[in-house]
């Protein structure tokens, strides 16, 4: 490993990520390294990792490497993988185009939930491509403590579960993966969304996501908020030929989900560099080891 290991911390509406510029994928990053990185109290801190690869050098993504030149190979903040983190490529964006990697315009970003196309606009948003929603049948319920509430089973690349309630605290504190079932409907666990409305096309949400707890935002979960809000008022736009917009408040900040009739859906957010520095690599390899 080498001795000195550069490091970024950035943030999409307050969902905050250490950043690992590795291009040739040469920096071992076990799950024990990334939990210790994403330690709010030891490490660095963060809801995830972002470990910036080229495509072509990192075996989970070369097949990509024609239509991506850069890999987001995404972890939570215990370490664990995810498909996908739709905060996390907006500010994997902002990231190459500091680093000089890309300009403005489009660009695409290559992740577990397959190519993604991001758009880096002048006036400092990022709008990503997030790809079209599943909604798996069956009837699923999510729990807090002694209350339940069935919630819509939608998948960004990523599961999720979404509930309406009647208000924002009814989710309770969130440290623990809020209990569902079926068992089966989840079998990798799920990123559980609780919503309120605030007006027309506009809710609240808060979430927990799997792997990191209570975040104070959640790209994806935002997306399934939407699709899910759409359908419940029945404004699918593949039905009605007309594209449904939500603005989707979260603890962070705002988001500005559209769904289209082809069934693509776009994500736009702030995507901010807050720092820049150096990983101890002695002290990073006395916690792996």
């Amino acid at each position: 490993m080498s001795t000195r290991i550069a490091f970024l911390k950035g943030h999409g509406t307050e969902n905050d990520f250490v950043i690992v510029p590795d291009p040739e994928n040469a920096i071992d990053l076990p799950p024990a390294a990334v939990a210790a990185l994403c330690d709010r109290r030891a490490g660095i801190g963060g809801d995830g990792l972002l470990h910036v690869v080229r495509s072509a050098a990192h075996p989970e993504a070369k097949e990509l490497a024609a239509e991506a030149e850069w890999f987001m190979d995404y972890r939570n903040s215990d370490g664990s993988i995810a498909e996908m983190c739709g905060n996390g490529v907006r500010v994997f964006a902002r990231y190459l185009q500091r680093a000089g990697h890309v300009a403005e315009g489009d660009i695409a970003v290559a992740t577990r939930g397959g190519v993604k196309t991001v758009h880096l606009a002048k006036d400092g948003d990022v709008t990503v491509g997030m790809g079209r929603a599943r909604l798996p049948e069956g009837d699923v319920t999510v729990s807090v403590g002694e209350r339940s509430w069935p919630a819509r089973n939608v998948n960004m690349g990523n599961p999720h579960a979404v509930a309406f309630v009647d208000d924002l605290a009814d989710a309770g504190d969130l440290l623990s993966p809020p209990p569902f079932s079926p068992a089966t409907a989840y079998p990798d666990g799920v990123n559980v969304e609780f919503v309120i409305d605030r007006g027309p096309r506009h809710v609240a949400m808060r979430v927990h996501e799997r792997g990191s707890g209570e975040t104070r935002s959640c790209g994806t979960g935002a997306c399934a908020v939407a699709v899910a809000t759409a359908r419940r008022d029945g404004a699918e736009p593949a039905v009605t030929g007309t594209p449904a917009t939500y603005t989707v408040d979260v603890p962070g900040g705002r988001l500005v989900i559209t769904e289209r009739p082809d069934g693509e859906i776009e994500m736009t957010g702030p995507a901010v560099i807050v720092a820049e520095g150096e990983i101890d690599a002695e002290w990073l390899a006395g916690v792996v080891g």
